[in-house]
């Protein structure tokens, strides 16, 4: 099956040839460091770990590169609000924004690059700009000369006579043109800055992804990705500026994913209406926050509604209580043999799926296919228990989980895990419990259903097993 994905430069589907066959140099731009992580960073960072998770089943060596801004204005303003230098803010936020990818199961990347790490590259690469008349420098500042670069635009399909000066797109006068954008910026007071050949000064934001991708990938790469919000100015800024200096494509294969909106409206700090990973985390396991961000294709909007996590809670719920019904009806299905033939017609709509510019909608819809003919045969009554495919329904959706990087635990770390959002403390739990295996001892059975009802409106859940009472934390 051959790999196809969503060109947005070419706005179609392609053939995934990469530059250096086996190989797979991939570039994303990560976040700006100033404040708390929200669901849309997590859904540009969930989406591209799929494809990296992917491409590496597929076979492929991949060099993921995801950078850090960690010089900016908002960097900046905030070092200025909190009464602490813009490098103890960046340390803060990016520390911050590493705990939630780790509790959301997203892969490290090869490379995470600060842009404060790569001045040097940036003044090069500026200056190679200036001796091809592509950029130019006056009082200190340094800006690109956007009519010089011929594809400017191609990207985004903008046309260059028809763009005016925007939100983005700051006007001074002394610019040749009011499009041409600021590569290197003089320093201003109480402002971090650097030596350059201008001067005393610091980055532009655009300069900043080509320099860290061009030094750590190469002129030439497989696949950039980005929010779309990213298509226009930056990436097509960045093209321009990268293409510029070397004379080469930038990147063969250009991605973004959707948007997550709230009341139909794109997810925004500026907006104000921002769900931080760190505290959906507190109210929701990150099981269903990842099941949540990849149960729609990457490109497409996700609408964020009161009901959305709960609803992935309970999915994620549900296959984890199948997964240990299997794993007690089935003696160490774990390490199981299943038959290898019929495990790869099982997975095929998983690779058709993924292979179809990574559709993990997909792949999850055959996830819960499964799991709900696992828990037709558990059900069922009579006759003998159909073991060998349960095992290999639990092989198929244990291996489909690992490749999309969701409902990858064990049961165990799971449920233990929610019990922590209990309304009650665990002693008080377990004291109702004893309470209530005393109560049923003694054929007090009103006051039993009593105790077990008292702790469902708690959200609690109670299993009477051979082993004993069990409890959990119902997810939605």
């Amino acid at each position: 099956m051959t790999l196809k994905v969503y060109n947005s430069l070419t706005r179609k589907k392609e053939d995934f040839v990469p530059v250096t066959e086996g190989h797979v140099n991939m570039y994303v731009c990560g976040p700006t460091v100033y404040a708390l992580s929200h669901i849309g960073h997590a859904r540009s960072a969930v989406s591209f770990d799929g494809v990296y998770r992917y491409l590496l089943h597929k076979g492929y060596t991949v060099n993921f590169t995801k950078n850090y801004t960690d010089v900016d204005d908002k960097i900046i303003n905030r070092s200025n609000e909190e009464g602490i230098t813009s490098k103890e803010v960046a340390e803060k936020y990016i520390k911050a924004y590493d705990n939630d990818m780790a509790a959301l199961n997203v892969s490290i990347p090869t490379n995470r690059p600060r842009a404060t790490e790569t001045i040097p590259e940036m003044i090069s690469l500026i200056e190679r700009l200036i001796e091809k008349s592509l950029a130019y420098a006056v009082d200190g500042d340094v800006f690109f000369s956007v009519r010089g670069f011929k594809g400017y635009g191609k990207l985004s399909g903008k046309n260059i006579e028809d763009l005016e000066s925007g939100a983005r797109v700051s006007v001074d006068e002394r610019k040749v043109d009011p499009l041409d954008f600021a590569l290197w910026k003089s320093a201003k007071p109480d402002e971090p800055s650097w030596d350059s050949p201008w001067g005393k000064g610091r980055p532009g934001w655009h300069i900043e992804c080509s320099a860290m991708c061009l030094k750590l990938l190469g002129e030439t790469i497989d696949i950039h990705g980005g929010g779309k919000d990213l298509i226009f100015p930056h990436h097509e800024n960045e093209i321009a500026q990268s293409e510029g200096a070397t004379g080469k494509p930038f990147a063969k294969y250009w991605m973004h994913n959707g948007f997550v909106n709230m009341s139909a409206e794109k997810m925004s700090k500026s907006i104000g209406n921002i769900l931080n990973i760190e505290d959906t985390l507190k109210d929701y396991s990150p099981d269903s926050i990842r099941l949540f961000l990849l149960s729609s294709h990457y490109r497409s909007p996700i609408e964020y509604t009161p009901t959305s996590l709960k609803e992935a809670e309970a999915k994620a719920e549900r296959y984890y209580r199948t997964i240990t019904r299997i794993e007690e009806r089935v003696e160490d299905v774990a390490s199981k043999d299943v038959d290898a033939e019929l495990k790869t017609e099982r997975m095929k709509p998983v690779i058709e799926a993924m292979d179809d510019d990574f559709n993990t909608a997909g792949a999850i819809g055959l996830i819960f296919k499964e799991i709900a003919e696992a828990n037709r045969l558990l059900d069922k009554e009579g006759g003998a228990l159909n073991t060998d495919e349960l095992a290999l329904i639990y092989s198929v959706v244990t291996e489909t989980a690992r490749i999309i990087g969701t409902l990858c635990k064990s049961p165990l770390e799971y449920f233990e895990a929610i019990k922590g959002r209990a309304e009650l403390k665990p002693e008080e739990i377990e004291r109702l419990i004893e309470e209530r295996n005393e109560a049923r001892k003694n054929k007090d059975f009103p006051r039993s259903d009593e105790i077990r009802d008292e702790l469902k409106a708690k959200n609690i859940i109670l299993e009477d097993t051979s082993k004993g009472t069990t409890w959990t934390v119902k997810g939605a």
